[in-house]
């Protein structure tokens, strides 16, 4: 029996929350890039937020588990969550934050293909299928449309923006496996352990054998550390959890686009990050198409509901 409810002021107001830090983390790694490289920091968050989680799970009597046919996903989903985090890295040292996060965002379409080709159950709905026409469509305004010669190198621009949308495919996959494989069945914080260790493990050498790992160890750099490490890469993501437990699913993913369009105001008021036209021209759509993919039960019984209201009494 589904006992998961719908929303109520509870579940919104900690959906707009998170979708508020999520932005955030983008903008806060490219402040801090001077000091500390986008792709190191995020090695050492994901290894602080690994300890904070087995302080957590050894408090809640849990313990990781590799009899219970979880650790070949469980390795195979932590690699595609290094390599997603590894593109953002790398990716933010061409673009901006604002860009970054509407590419990575698009993680929502690159899983619900990956789900309609893998489980039956899953199959794309027509109103699923107009919202992937619609972020494709938004994509390539996004990219092809791109005035030369509006930022100091656009070609760089262009590259970032690139590897932004590989992240968002790699977060897509990284759900896939989660979703297909045996880790559907474990408990979160596992899943997440797998994860994190992963990231703290690949990003970390990959820094050093790229230069990266600088550290200037300035209070802005320490508070980021925090903010990453404790709010964005432990509580944030047990709280999404939570959530799902707890709620529909369904009514949830309605707030997704909400991360990517906080990320553009708060790269525009934060960091004085011009807002392109043709990048706006495609957001649009993209955010649209999001909240399609991710939406789509929710709008469809919302549909539903309003065309009976409407239907004369026979």
């Amino acid at each position: 029996m589904n006992t998961r409810k719908s929303l109520d002021g509870t579940a919104i107001s900690l959906m707009l929350v998170l979708c508020l830090i999520w932005a955030l983390q983008q903008i806060v790694l490219k402040h801090t890039a001077d000091d500390i490289s986008p792709m190191f920091q995020i090695a050492l968050r994901s290894g602080v937020a690994a300890m904070l989680l087995a302080l957590f799970m050894r408090w809640r009597g849990e313990r990781m588990s590799f009899s219970d046919g979880t650790a070949g996903p469980g390795v195979l989903a932590a690699t595609l969550f290094a390599l997603e985090f590894c593109l953002v890295g790398e990716g933010l040292r061409h673009t901006s934050a604002a860009h970054m996060v509407v590419f990575l965002y698009t993680a929502p379409i690159f899983a619900a293909l990956g789900l309609h080709f893998t489980r039956p159950e899953e199959r794309l709905a027509p109103l699923q299928w107009l919202g992937i026409v619609l972020a494709f469509g938004g994509l390539a305004i996004a990219f092809f449309t791109r005035q030369q010669g509006t930022g100091p190198a656009p070609g760089n621009v262009l590259w970032g923006d690139f590897l932004g949308l590989l992240a968002g495919a790699f977060w897509g996959a990284t759900t896939v496996v989660v979703r297909t494989s045996r880790l559907s069945h474990a408990p979160a914080s596992q899943t997440l352990m797998y994860q994190l260790l992963g990231a703290f493990a690949i990003l970390t050498v990959f820094s050093m054998l790229t230069g990266q790992a600088h550290f200037n160890p300035t209070p802005t750099v320490w508070a980021s550390l925090a903010f990453h490490s404790i709010g964005v890469a432990f509580l944030s993501f047990l709280l999404w959890f939570w959530l799902l437990r707890q709620y529909m699913a369904s009514r949830l993913g309605v707030f997704s686009f909400l991360t990517p369009l906080f990320g553009i105001l708060l790269g525009a008021w934060l960091l004085d990050e011009r807002i392109e036209p043709s990048f706006l021209m495609g957001s649009i759509p993209v955010l649209m198409g999001i909240v399609l993919v991710s939406g789509h039960g929710w709008i469809s019984a919302t549909l539903a509901k309003l065309a009976r209201k409407r239907r004369p009494a026979a």
